[in-house]
């Protein structure tokens, strides 16, 4: 089985100085970390790839030197399924319609985005989207979270939203 962490919209250092210990620790145990963009600056690209290996894109708020080292999409295989990865853009109405036309011609088994800041497991149009939220920003969600999804056989075999609580520890959201 792989265990995939998901995360978006750290803003780093604009929304918090570091990443949350809760977050790294639970992360800890992942085979890959996708990062769907806004990290900010590049330190925190750096420090997340030495800590396991990285799927990314860059954002909007990402720093130039981010822009020129990150695609703005990426389309990859792991354990059997095609997962797409962008950051998003515009309101947050509409968003996964925007999305789904930039993967059309690659059928993702699952598209992973960010942007709103808004934590979200939704199918349209028989795939499957997933936004982890921010686990650093509150500004357009109520809770700071991350995703985790789990592959076994070709299949995704769960996926949820975990919910950073106050005092730094981590629940399952859905």
């Amino acid at each position: 089985m792989e265990r995939i962490a998901v995360i978006s919209d750290t803003h780093i250092p604009e929304r918090a100085s570091s990443l949350p210990a809760s977050l790294m620790d639970t992360i800890a145990g992942c085979d890959l970390l996708v990062h769907a963009g806004d990290f900010t600056r590049i330190q925190v690209l750096d420090e997340l790839a030495n800590f396991m290996p990285v799927k990314a894109v860059y954002g909007n708020m990402d720093e130039d030197v981010l822009q020129r080292k990150l695609p703005e999409r990426v389309v990859f295989q792991v354990a059997g399924i095609t997962v797409g990865v962008t950051h998003g853009w515009g309101a947050p109405v509409g968003i996964i319609q925007r999305i789904s036309s930039i993967f059309a011609g690659d059928r993702p088994d699952v598209v992973i985005f960010g942007h709103t800041h808004q934590p979200l497991v939704k199918q349209y149009n028989g795939l499957v989207y997933l936004n982890p939220g921010s686990p650093t920003d509150t500004v357009f969600a109520p809770y700071f979270s991350f995703g985790i999804l789990e592959i076994e056989q070709g299949r995704i075999k769960k996926m949820n939203i975990i919910r950073l609580q106050a005092g730094n520890s981590a629940k399952k959201q859905y």
